[in-house]
């Protein structure tokens, strides 16, 4: 089939490749000059197959009360008059039950620990590299009560197979030696130790031209108007340059997906939810981090990427607005410098993206009520995580075959 995938962020790249393994014709398009330069350009850094969580949780609602007042707060609401926006956080405050939490949690690992095995495939067939490192991530608790708290975490993993291991202050040094500087500020953490890191910039960029080798037609620059359906079947794809004929077509726009596809009653609740990230580069490797430790106080990941450090978090409700506020350095910089000091913070580099949020933090993979429409966004910071095994997921479907997990419940249907 003409298959046309909407978006080259690392989702969009992801499903253009194997969608051309599957033997389709694909061609990619996007409003920006090349793949990753959105939500994609410079993430966490994090691929978090085993700490993966929905941000709709039990407490959740009274923890973020909290927040709103912290001078360090991981999350930031700026309300807006905005339908979307209230109907949004409505829908993930009725997520935050112990019931909806486990559903949404083994979902969501489902696809990460498909994707764990999809990511380790696409590196043996095309053998790129991305500053990637295989040595887990760190969850590390500042008080006992967040130790404590993460036992409906340990639960759930435990449920689902995935390895894990509850480490005192001394098994953290041993996972991550360059906390030994701090020892005094932590009281245990949660390792994954199946989990990776990587430059998804550079994963993307790599595996694009991967997929052109193969025949994928990138097309950048462009603007999408529309979707051309006729009797309840997808046509083709309206442009500002052209209008391009399709048999099917992926929407893998992030938080721009449910734009194109309400016009046709398809109700996808995804949000942006804006993240920060600082990149610094080393000064002393022995005061950087080996993998990812992931600051449970302020939900800010610290991950090494080469000779560079990525400071990402905080979930800023805020609408489209991708501003700089200086407020969020401040809030990356404490959480790096307080736990790896010795950094050269004024060496940073800022950045912010718009992480695309489903109310249940599981993303929307499938088929549509329109005949060869299909949707792969959603993914909100899992995006990276999630990119490989969501791309096989949506491959199988539009070649009609049954994908190799359970993608039922994945669809934009259940929110019908």
């Amino acid at each position: 089939m003409k298959v046309i995938v909407l978006g080259a962020g690392v989702v969009g790249v992801t499903s253009a490749y194997q969608l051309a393994k599957a033997g389709h014709e694909v061609t990619v398009l996007d409003r920006q000059e090349g793949p990753a330069l959105e939500t994609s350009f410079a993430n966490a850094g994090e691929v978090s197959f085993g700490y993966c969580s929905p941000w709709a949780a039990p407490g959740i609602p009274l923890k973020a009360m909290k927040w709103l007042f912290m001078q360090h707060a991981p999350l930031i609401l700026r309300p807006k008059m905005d339908a979307a926006m209230l109907s949004w956080m409505t829908q993930m405050l009725m997520n935050c039950t112990s019931e909806r939490y486990a559903i949404n949690k083994s979902r969501m690992l489902r696809i990460a620990d498909y994707a764990r095995i999809s990511l380790a495939e696409v590196r043996d067939e095309t053998g790129i590299a991305y500053d990637e490192r295989m040595q887990g991530t760190l969850q590390l608790f500042r008080t006992q009560q967040q130790l404590d708290a993460s036992a409906k975490d340990v639960k759930a993993l435990a449920a689902d197979g995935v390895p894990y291991e509850v480490l005192d202050p001394d098994g953290c040094i041993r996972v991550e030696p360059a906390l030994k500087h701090v020892r005094q500020k932590m009281v245990g953490g949660l390792l994954t130790p199946k989990d990776e890191t990587g430059d998804c910039f550079k994963f993307t960029n790599a595996l694009a031209l991967k997929a052109a080798a193969m025949g994928v037609k990138f097309v950048y620059g462009t603007n999408i108007k529309a979707l051309d359906v006729e009797g309840g079947a997808i046509k083709g794809v309206v442009t500002d340059r052209e209008m391009l004929r399709g048999d099917a077509v992926v929407v893998a726009l992030g938080s721009y997906s449910p734009m194109l596809v309400k016009q046709f009653g398809i109700k996808l609740p995804v949000y942006p939810v804006k993240g920060y990230s600082l990149t610094i580069p080393i000064v002393d490797a022995s005061r950087a981090p080996e993998s990812t430790v992931m600051d449970e106080t302020y939900k800010i990941a610290i991950t090494r990427l080469g000779d560079r450090i990525r400071v990402g978090g905080m979930a800023e409700i805020s609408g489209y607005t991708n501003d700089l506020g200086q407020k969020r350095r401040a809030t990356l910089e404490h959480s790096v410098t307080d736990l790896f000091p010795g950094g050269d913070v004024s060496k940073a580099d800022f950045w912010s993206g718009l992480r695309p949020m489903t109310p249940d933090g599981t993303p929307v993979i499938g088929a549509t009520k329109i005949k060869g429409l299909f949707l792969n966004t959603g993914h909100g910071t899992l995006g990276w995580t999630m990119s490989c095994g969501s791309a096989k997921v949506i491959s199988s479907i539009v070649s009609g075959k049954k994908p190799e997990i359970d993608a039922t419940d994945l669809a934009v249907s259940r929110y019908a």
